[in-house]
């Protein structure tokens, strides 16, 4: 097949258009800016303005006013400025998550290339798990493929080829997913004019708020009535400080002020922006914007230890883990297979492979030799078409292939010679092989225990094993034993480290893989996994015996499940979730996608599947479990962080409230002005949020236990630090206010006193915030690593 010339793939995309789907695009600065100023706070203040100018025209405090204005205008603009800041680095992330790249013939070669340089006219090759990325219809091979994206039918439908005439079921679409087969299509349609980027004008989803940040609008919506309470008893205190105190509680006096309508006028102005004033400072509306800074910092950060970020739930879940259950193959270890040892039907170390093992390793693979790069297929079938590459093998025809899958855990391949090859798990290839070749004479297998203690002694040393058989029928059953290749893949060093890490962190941590138990095992003891002497280990059979009352039972002992099915995965999943525990699933291939989805934390892994990672949370660039610990230490410094910010700004408004309240009570009638109340909110709402979300993540976080599911954002301690430091804040206010021995410092003006005053309360503020950064005694600990 020669594909399309580099002339003809201009034509093309001059004619019918890239592969691009159109993007709704980001509201704009100005319009993240007028957005801003819906908020009802700000109406509010805005109103008050108005109030102020409208009535009291001939004698308002302009400075006062335009300082008010002024930090409206502030808390707005750099509101703005993060959020706008958020949404592009969410967007660069998002082009990250999507840089697929689809196989492609192009000038007579294979070649890999980003989805969105096909054009028309392209013949792609599609394999097991890849997502189709244009419309068009298949010309070689079959297809069964999950189309869910689109029409939200689970059953998957089968695409034949249809050279001369495509039918409409035929056709195959932009979006969906190949489950099984391998086959080349021609692309018909590309970009907007395929069925998905249709459906994609119509509706452009947006990422719904996630649980977390939903929370702390509900906190901010019942701080917010404290707020309004708090305003009420302000006004009042106000009011009765200049009707009653003012007046010495003289009756005909009092009367006096109250039918003084201008002067009541003007009273109740002040009250009303007054009480405004203190619910801006009490309600932490600073709140949301600070979970964006928090998130979008941190995003960025992972980004640099590989862990991508595609829904913002991952991030606060992965932090209260309870159980996580992950792979082996390319996460415990490299990934990088090699074969090891081939054994033939003797069991004797092979050193020239006859026909059939040539044969069965070469043709019984999906991946292929193109320009000396190895492309297509899972890293199992890529290690055996790197060993089987360099020899001379006989050209065949290919008349029927059965897939590896998890449920069957064997593939087969049938030539035009009419041999059909087995590849797959011994204990079911084997267990079907009824004769063997001895100097090319076919004789009877006997003494089939002998090559399963040969595997097992194998397997325990953590070598994963492969049977190879042939028939000559396309059936799985009287075959031929041709041998077992050996297929050997490295721990990671950082492995132990990782496991070590997360276990710290009181996770019990399942590994779930396809090898068999004995390997399992090894690898689960050599990586620290298992290190109890009531460890289980179970096989897929032991785990369908038992009840789900069984495995609740018994789920935090539970280490390893070998020969896992997909079903097995998303049972765990429901069963730890029905615990009312948090889980989060690792996962790479096609059949892993449901249990991701079901996962309260889907993990998915860099060199996985397009369909896994659509169904992740988050995708493990690096396929590391170290980047996974990574990624959990990152959730608790994030809660961490906005505990801290919560501490810091719940404190400094109770102490502004106590002050507002109590002020005109000890003969001052606002201890902070309202130019001043509303500075230090805009310093609250954006410094300090954007101090806290770059708090470092410390390894002494993965020490402490997961959250409860279900566990308040502000918790007993927090309750504790808010009242006590907020009280006793206060009362150094009043006695700095109050002290003779502060007004011989100041002499006797009010001004000095009141600049020192609010000299005071900012830096008691900047104290608060080292103070709510860390619970040690030392409040500079780690000051460096933010």
């Amino acid at each position: 097949m020669k594909g399309l010339t580099n002339e003809e793939v201009l034509k093309s995309r001059r004619k019918h258009g890239t592969n691009e789907i159109t993007k709704e695009k980001q509201s704009g600065f100005f319009k993240l800016f007028l957005e801003s100023l819906a908020d009802p706070i700000i109406r509010i203040l805005l109103i008050v303005l108005a109030i102020k100018i409208i009535l009291l025209f001939k004698d308002f405090d302009i400075y006062e006013t335009l300082g008010i204005l002024i930090a409206v205008f502030l808390a707005s603009f750099i509101s703005t400025i993060s959020e706008y800041g958020s949404g592009v680095a969410f967007n660069r992330l998002q082009e990250e998550a999507s840089k697929m790249k689809a196989k492609v013939w192009r000038n007579n070669k294979l070649k890999e290339i980003p989805i969105n340089e096909i054009v028309v006219g392209d013949y792609i090759n599609l394999f097991n798990g890849d997502m189709i990325p244009a419309d068009g219809y298949l010309v070689e091979g079959d297809l069964r493929v999950d189309e869910s994206s689109l029409n939200g039918e689970k059953k998957e439908a089968k695409k034949t080829s249809a050279i001369d005439s495509p039918l409409p079921e035929n056709k195959i679409y932009k979006g969906s997913v190949v489950y099984t087969g391998s086959a080349t299509m021609l692309v018909t349609e590309v970009g907007d004019n395929t069925l998905y980027g249709n459906v994609f004008k119509e509706v452009q989803e947006k990422e719904p708020a996630s649980p977390l940040k939903m929370r702390l609008t509900g906190l901010a919506r019942i701080i917010s009535k404290i707020g309004y309470v708090g305003a009420i008893l302000v006004s009042l205190s106000y009011l009765f400080s200049v009707i009653v105190i003012k007046n010495n509680f003289d009756k005909e006096l009092i009367i006096s002020t109250l039918t003084n309508y201008k002067l009541m006028s003007t009273y109740l102005i002040y009250c009303l922006t007054l009480s405004v004033t203190i619910i801006v400072v009490a309600v932490p509306e600073g709140l949301p914007m600070m979970i964006t800074l928090v998130l979008s910092s941190n995003m960025k950060r992972m980004l640099k230890d590989h862990v991508l970020v595609r829904k913002l739930v991952g991030i606060e879940t992965s932090g209260s883990l309870n159980v996580l259950l992950t792979d082996k193959t390319g996460t415990l270890t490299k990934g990088d297979l090699e074969v090891s040892l081939l054994l033939d039907s003797n069991l004797n170390k092979v050193s020239n492979l006859n026909n059939y093992l040539k044969e069965n390793l070469f043709y019984n693979n999906d991946s292929k030799v193109v320009d000396n790069n190895i492309i297509g297929g899972n890293i199992t079938d890529q290690a055996l078409i790197k060993y089987i590459n360099g020899y001379k093998i006989d050209l065949h025809k290919i008349t029927n292939k059965e897939i590896f899958n998890s449920d069957i855990k064997y593939s087969s391949v049938t030539l035009d010679n009419n041999i059909t090859y087995f590849k797959g798990a011994s204990e079911i290839i084997i267990d079907k092989c009824l004769f063997k070749y001895v100097n090319n004479k076919k004789e009877i297998l006997l003494r089939k225990d002998y090559i399963y203690k040969r595997i097992d002694s194998l397997t325990k040393k953590g070598i994963r094993v492969l049977a190879l058989a042939h028939g000559e029928k396309n059936e799985l059953k009287d075959l031929v034993f041709d041998g077992i290749v050996c297929i050997k893949d490295d721990l990671r060093e950082e492995a132990r480290e990782a496991i070590s890490l997360i276990k710290s962190a009181g996770i019990n941590i399942i590994m779930i893989t396809g090898d068999n138990l004995d390997t399992a095992k090894n690898i689960a003891k050599e990586v620290g996994l298992l290190d109890g002497y009531d460890d289980i280990c179970l096989t897929s059979k032991d785990l369908n015996n038992l009840s789900d009352e069984d495995i609740k039972r018994m789920i935090t002992k539970l280490k390893v499940v070998a020969r896992a099915l997909p079903s097995d995965k998303s049972r765990l999943v429901n069963i730890i979730e029905d615990m009312n525990l948090i889980v989060g699933m690792t996962g790479d291939g096609v059949n892993d996608a449901p249990a991701l989805r079901k996962a309260n934390v889907g993990f998915a892994m860099g060199s996985g599947t397009e369909v896994a990672k659509e169904a992740s949370d988050i995708i493990i660039l690096d396929n590391n479990i170290l980047s996974i610990s990574k990624a959990i230490l990152y959730g608790r410094t994030i809660f961490k962080s906005i505990r801290k910010f919560i501490i810091y700004q719940l404190t400094v408004n109770m102490c502004a409230l106590v002050l507002s309240i109590i002020g005109p009570f000890i003969g001052i009638d606002t201890p902070i002005t309202i130019i001043q109340m509303l500075w230090l909110n805009m310093i609250m709402d954006t410094f300090a949020g954007l101090a806290f979300s770059f708090e470092p993540p410390l390894k002494e976080y993965m020490k402490e236990p997961p959250k409860e599911k279900d566990e308040p954002i502000i918790n007993k301690y927090m309750y504790g630090e808010i009242l006590f430091t907020g009280l006793y804040s206060a009362l150094l206010c009043v006695f700095f206010l109050k002290s003779p021995v502060i007004k011989i410092f100041v002499r006797s003006s009010s001004k000095y006193l009141m600049t020192a005053y609010f000299a005071l309360f900012i830096f008691i503020g900047i104290f608060n915030s080292f103070n709510a950064r860390s619970q040690r005694l030392n409040i500079a600990g780690n000051i460096f690593k933010n």
